[in-house]
């Protein structure tokens, strides 16, 4: 039997109703089916890799999701404009609407996606849990929040429109739930359209699997495999494996002469009952909660292709984008999906900060290389990375969508293996211009807990975010990235120079001061660093028997003095105006170049609140003149589909509010100063 049997369903183009990575993704698999591709983007995404890829690409006006990939109408109408016969709607925005569905194809065209009617059904996760109960699935009790109670404690509040860790919120005191009610409808709103909300009791150390389905409008129903994603932040998976670790370690700890089902044949069967109790068509998840012990309790059933389906199509050989394509236009799956090979990992690079609570980050990706051998959306079939990224150089990553740049995904025989080439790949990567997770995500991998299959959902609390998240270059090396970063730049400037290019840096007749340049790390503070040109070579004072190979403006080789000799080690140099960026083995660094004079206009008062990232303010905690007290919220800010509490970095007096709700602003901004109540001065009495 062939793969697919024939069909009657023609799609000839395919619009991708979303943006960044999944529209280059599905568009990846479309140009290898010989289909046509339509882009849709709002303003913000106009220069956006994902339109210039595209055979043609419609404007949606505006920059908020709201205005944009959340206009169903105008998604509708611009396939039409198009001549798309196809849309296919990726993951997030209306990807799981069913209004939208029922739009598409009531404009007669192809709905790459489950009936509407089963979208309907697994829309609303209250009501889905009732259904996948009555179908003999386990699940969790659901909460309503206005009955919760202190013994049901903690609890999880949870969109029920939506997932991606938008509008949930782990309530561990009863006071804070109204609170936590309030913001959680207010992100569900913003990224889904429906601020409905519900709890459900929190299980602080379970396992989050799930299970990929497929299934035809013939009745064949595949479950292709389950993945780990149990390490998460802000309830977003941030890890995702497959096979799990944990299914692998019970099912091969489990006596062989044993007839009870293995974990990974009872999450396969609650999995197929889930899908046909809905009648459902084409992808979707069914996802579970698991304890140590192998028992496990439906979550939600995603009607849409998950973010981490590369590790499934990498250990399947599947291209579940194509699969996908190939249901909706009514072709026939065969009796049993492909079997199971290797291990894949992937991760979520992002553009934020672990180390200030993962706050995200926002500015332009002068430049991201993942290295050579690396393929892009391919389904892997030999050991190696494949990279899905949303971004080139000079993309700029902004405050309207989620602030994702790549998922990285290796591919090996065992998970030791691919573990470690994810590793190394991430740590050797270029990427400049932003703060990432790039650091915390090779702690992760390279960990004794993930590599021994330990990956609860309290990974991060367990083994310490301010450890997991620190730089994974020491401080000896960073130091010498600064070292290599002086000594480029005094090679770029003698190869500017208009006279004298050829004479040495700072060379004078007499022996003299050393020249200086000075660098601030976000990490670790400042390096000022001295150096000269002299006979033998150059001179840095504090590194005793430094000597450098080869100096050019864009790479520095140093010989490092060792105990049984010196060490050759080469550091890459680029520069983008103040900000120099080094690379090397050592790991990756990040510099500021300090001028030498500094503007008192650039000074900003003691006690100053800066916006740590474009957005908008959207509420106000405290009014000027208050008293306020250490890590009281003073106001919020919603950028990236997320609230982020601005608060009081002492007790004092809130002296400035320099902002109202509704305003946007900048990064870098003053939006208020708290006054020390010591730095106050009094009057005195002559």
């Amino acid at each position: 039997m062939s793969e697919f049997d024939s069909a009657a369903t023609t799609i000839t183009s395919v619009l991708v109703a979303n943006r960044g990575e999944i529209a280059r993704r599905v568009f990846a698999t479309c140009r290898r089916m010989g289909l046509g591709t339509v882009a849709v983007y709002s303003d913000a995404d106009a220069a956006a890799p994902h339109v210039g890829e595209a055979d043609a690409a419609i404007r949606l006006p505006g920059n908020t999701a709201a205005e944009t990939y959340l206009r169903g109408d105008l998604i509708v109408a611009a396939a039409l404009a198009a001549g798309a016969d196809a849309i296919h709607p990726g993951y997030g925005f209306l990807s799981e609407n069913a209004e939208f569905a029922r739009a598409v194809l009531a404009a007669g065209l192809v709905w790459i996606g489950p009936p509407v009617a089963a979208i309907e059904q697994m829309g609303s996760k209250v009501e889905s849990k009732k259904m996948m109960d009555a179908a003999g699935v386990p699940v969790l009790r659901e909460l309503d929040p206005a009955e919760v109670t202190a013994a049901e404690l903690p609890v999880l509040i949870k969109a029920s429109a939506g997932g991606g860790g938008r509008g949930m919120r782990v309530v561990r005191e009863l006071a804070e739930l109204p609170a936590q009610l309030a913001a959680a409808r207010r992100e569900a709103e913003s990224a889904f359209g429906d601020p409905t909300v519900f709890c459900e009791r929190y299980l602080e150390t379970g396992r989050h699997i799930e299970v990929q389905v497929m299934a035809d409008a013939h009745g064949t129903v595949w479950a292709v495999g389950e993945r780990e994603c149990s390490i998460q932040r802000r309830h977003q998976k941030v890890v995702e494996e497959a096979p799990s670790p944990l299914v692998e370690r019970i099912d091969g700890a489990r006596d062989q002469g044993s007839k009870e089902p293995t974990m990974r044949g009872r999450l396969f069967h609650a999995a197929r009952l889930a899908t046909e109790a809905i009648g459902y068509r084409g992808a979707g998840t069914v996802e579970f909660l698991a304890d140590e012990r192998g028992d496990f309790f439906f979550l939600e059933m995603n009607t849409r292709l998950q973010v981490e389906h590369p590790v499934t199509e990498c250990t399947t050989g599947l291209d579940l984008v194509r699969t996908q394509i190939r249901v909706a236009q009514g072709h026939r799956l065969p009796a049993e999906p492909p079997p199971l090979r290797g291990h894949s990992i992937e991760v979520r690079l992002y553009a934020e900060d672990p180390a200030q609570d993962w706050q995200p980050q926002s500015g332009v990706v002068h430049h991201v290389d993942f290295g050579p051998g690396t393929t892009e959306f391919a389904v892997l079939s030999e050991t190696g990375v494949r990279v899905d990224s949303g971004v080139v150089p000079g993309s700029v990553v902004g405050v309207h969508y989620d602030p994702m740049l790549a998922k990285v995904i290796s591919y090996a025989d065992t998970r030791d293996e691919a573990a470690h080439l994810l590793a190394t790949t991430l740590q050797r990567a270029r990427i400049h211009g932003l703060v990432t997770n790039r650091d915390l995500l090779v702690r992760v991998l390279r960990h004794p807990a993930f590599l021994a299959g330990d990956t609860d959902t309290a990974f991060f609390a367990t083994h310490g975010l301010e450890t997991l998240a620190a730089p994974l270059i020491s401080e000896s090396g960073e130091a010498l990235s600064a070292v290599a970063a002086a000594l480029a730049e005094a090679a770029a400037n003698r190869a500017a120079a208009g006279v004298g290019g050829g004479l040495p840096s700072g060379w004078r007749n007499l022996p003299s001061d050393p020249q200086r340049k000075t660098y601030e790390s976000r990490t670790t503070g400042t390096h000022e660093i001295r150096y000269r040109f002299t006979r033998p070579g150059v001179a840095v004072d504090g590194h005793a028997g430094l000597t450098a190979a080869e100096i050019t403006p864009r790479s520095v080789t140093l010989l490092v003095p060792g105990d049984r000799g010196p060490v050759r080690r080469r550091f890459d140099v680029a520069r983008y105006g103040d900000a120099i960026a080094v690379d090397s083995p050592l790991g990756p660094v990040a510099l500021r170049r300090l001028p030498r004079f500094t503007d008192p206009a650039d000074q900003v008062a003691a006690g100053s609140l800066l916006a740590p990232m474009p957005g908008t303010v959207i509420r106000l905690g405290a009014e000027p003149g208050s008293a306020v007290t250490k890590g009281q919220p003073l106001l919020w800010l919603e950028a990236m589909k997320m609230e982020h509490t601005i608060a009081a970095p002492a007790d004092g007096v809130l002296t400035e509010l320099n902002v109202t709700v509704g305003q946007q602003v900048e990064v870098g901004a003053v939006l208020a100063v708290v006054t020390d109540d010591s730095d106050t001065t009094t009057e005195t009495q002559e």
